[in-house]
């Protein structure tokens, strides 16, 4: 047996009331005032985010105004604590809306600078206002030509004196009981940061349709799949002309694998679709049957259709109302593409 082995317990052998129960556990105490850190901790951080909110007011709206009139990005850069909460600033502004990247400060002065232009608008967050990589970086990005935005716990610090506009972050302490590990501070800057990005979220108008856009591979995005998304066009659509004889359409029709072809004239006006049940309708009610009738005389004529720009979950309600397991896709009349239920179930939309 390894010599570290027995020194942690295998916690699948305890169940969650027991260890609840117990008062110690590898050695520490443990009681009420777990909780009551937990807590207190809490209670800090909420009333550090109420103070942020009831002092918003003129530099926030010119923050915000200065991203929206900007026709770049929003780069945001921070160090240390204040360079994760960025990254996470950065990544939110991005899927709502608003172009943005993370721009590390130590790594800008060695050569990322060159992906700042002076269309950009850079928030630079630091809670001292003191942060030896930004400070150094802001004159740079001044020659750049960028703007400026400071996130900052001291508005006397010469972060805030060198930004265009200056946002206070700070906070009346840490949650920390020693006052010294960013955690109130850190939590205020990510919430100010969440703030723009709402702010920017309303003025842009941005709805769930822009934001499935842009999140192609969640169950949102899927759920805002239009049928062109998914829609087969082209050489991949199942189309015949309508005098293409029976025989001729069955073997085009097998060779395709939908079970279905699309009638559609010379210039693509929709005319009809053929499947499986047209063949078999046609031979319960033919008494010789001939395989060299025009398809034209076989087919559904004015078939169900959908459009290129209809939402998908809408084409899978018309499917599934009419049993059907296809459509002709038509723009103004004329086929633009084919969707099958197997494109659909694909997309994971069911």
């Amino acid at each position: 047996m390894p010599a570290a082995s027995f020194l942690l317990p295998d916690l699948r052998l305890f169940p969650v009331s027991d260890i609840l129960q117990q008062t110690k556990i590898w050695g520490r105490t443990m009681t009420k005032s777990v909780l009551e850190s937990a807590r207190v901790a809490l209670d800090i951080e909420i009333e550090s985010i109420q103070e942020a909110r009831n002092r918003l007011g003129e530099e926030f709206i010119c923050a915000v105004d200065l991203i929206l009139t900007g026709s770049g990005r929003l780069v945001v850069c921070g160090m240390g604590k204040s360079g994760l909460v960025g990254k996470k600033i950065s990544a939110t502004l991005s899927s709502t809306g608003t172009p943005s990247f993370f721009l590390h400060p130590a790594e800008a002065l060695h050569g990322d600078l060159g992906m700042v232009t002076d269309q950009d608008v850079v928030l630079l967050l630091s809670n001292s206002g003191e942060t030896e990589e930004i400070i150094r970086l802001v004159p740079y990005l001044r020659r750049v030509g960028a703007r400026l935005i400071a996130m900052v716990g001291n508005l006397d610090s010469s972060l805030a004196k060198m930004a265009d506009v200056a946002i206070y972050s700070g906070v009346a302490k840490e949650a920390c009981p020693m006052n010294l590990a960013p955690t109130s501070s850190t939590t205020v800057t990510m919430a100010l940061g969440d703030a723009i990005a709402v702010a920017l979220i309303e003025a842009r108008g941005f709805k769930e349709k822009d934001f499935a856009r842009l999140h192609p591979s969640g169950s949102l995005g899927r759920k805002f799949l239009i049928v062109s998304d998914l829609m087969h066009v082209g050489s991949e659509i199942p189309i015949a002309p309508p005098d293409l004889g029976l025989r001729q359409a069955v073997l085009q029709m097998s060779r395709g694998g939908f079970g279905a072809l699309v009638i559609a004239d010379e210039h693509k006006n929709l005319l009809g679709v053929f499947t499986d049940g047209d063949l078999r309708r046609f031979f319960e009610k033919t008494a010789e049957i001939n395989l060299d009738v025009p398809i034209s005389q076989v087919m559904t004529a004015n078939p169900r259709r959908t459009s290129p720009d209809r939402l998908a979950m809408e084409a899978l309600k018309l499917m599934e109302d009419k049993s059907i397991t296809s459509l002709p896709v038509a723009d103004e009349g004329k086929v633009v593409g084919f969707l099958h239920l197997h494109d659909i179930l694909r997309a994971r939309l069911v």
